[in-house]
């Protein structure tokens, strides 16, 4: 008994601290922490640097072809220029019109094939790939397609529509009235397909007791629908909603390829609008400073969106 105690009392004091302090418990947390620091360092690297950068450069005068050594702090003079240009005010309107156009016509247009799809006994699988086909296509393919389709002579759309008797169709992607439309026409096309997955899977989790207690009460199919469907698929509708008005605002890559934000800027929206300030004219603080509006604009739409939802649940 002397001994052991004579080597407990012989143990360093700093070696005591350390196995009373490295406990199984501390121990297993620098461990998880090791295993997600390359993450961490990654979205610190490309994610909260970038951001913070961005905003510095929000308040700076930066042709990016003269290097850091170019950067000159403005101020807020990017941000009263920004609010003096008409053609942001004629991007902030077409985008407006975008996300109002796309947003309720894909939700709507996919609830209704949705309902039908699940109320469809047979081949429900190949009509889930045969709507879904379009998401997954690559943005370009689907521009080049339309466009060939929007062709103001040779047009399919237009010698269809000349086969009915209107013999002046639009001009569709070469029209400042209806310009704006073609692309709105071929993003809900496109979209759709993903919003009636999604109604799908939440069409599934509805009980069918409810249904066939409304049945016995009398309720007709119109009814089930709007007492029933609608309320159950609530939250889904919701979900769709903020994804939807998020990337309504994030529209480029059919500007880009179709019309150029053309003609006369009928279908320019922020983000080709950023894309022109800062890697065609090489306005990096001026386009930094159209990124932050339009993070402050989704953040407002975003916010009215949920207190709607909260108001109306």
């Amino acid at each position: 008994m002397q001994g052991n105690s004579q080597s407990r009392i012989s143990l360093p004091k700093s070696e005591s601290l350390k196995k009373k302090y490295w406990t199984g418990s501390r121990k297993e947390t620098l461990l998880g922490w090791l295993f997600i620091a390359p993450e961490t360092i990654g979205i610190v690297v490309l994610g909260a640097f970038p951001l913070l950068f961005s905003l510095y450069l929000s308040f700076t005068d930066w042709d990016l072809v003269s290097g850091f050594k170019g950067i000159n702090y403005v101020g807020f003079d990017n941000y009263i220029q920004l609010f003096q240009e008409s053609k942001f005010y004629i991007t902030l309107k077409n985008n407006l019109m975008y996300t109002a156009a796309t947003v309720p016509l894909s939700i709507i247009i996919a609830l209704v094939i949705a309902v039908v799809i699940h109320s469809v006994l047979y081949f429900k699988g190949y009509f889930k790939v045969v709507f879904f086909i379009p998401y997954i296509a690559t943005t370009v393919a689907v521009a080049a397609v339309f466009s060939v389709l929007f062709h103001p002579s040779q047009g399919v759309i237009n010698n269809l529509l000349m086969s009915f008797g209107i013999m002046d169709p639009p001009k569709w992607l070469g029209s400042t009235d209806f310009a704006l439309w073609s692309i709105i026409i071929i993003a809900v096309w496109q979209v759709i397909g993903y919003n009636v997955v999604i109604y799908l899977a939440g069409l599934t989790a509805i009980p069918d007791d409810l249904y066939e207690a409304a049945e016995i009460d009398g309720a007709n199919k119109w009814k089930q629908f709007t007492r029933i469907t609608v309320p159950m698929l609530g939250t889904t509708t919701f979900f769709l909603t903020i994804t939807s008005v998020i990337n309504s605002f994030k529209v480029f890559d059919l500007v880009a390829f179709l019309t150029g934000g053309g003609p006369r800027n009928a279908t320019n929206v922020l983000v080709y609008y950023l894309y022109e300030e800062g890697f065609q004219k090489f306005r990096m603080g001026y386009a930094a400073t159209l990124s932050w509006v339009l993070f402050i604009v989704i953040g407002i739409i975003t916010l009215l969106t949920v207190r709607m939802q909260r108001n109306q649940y």
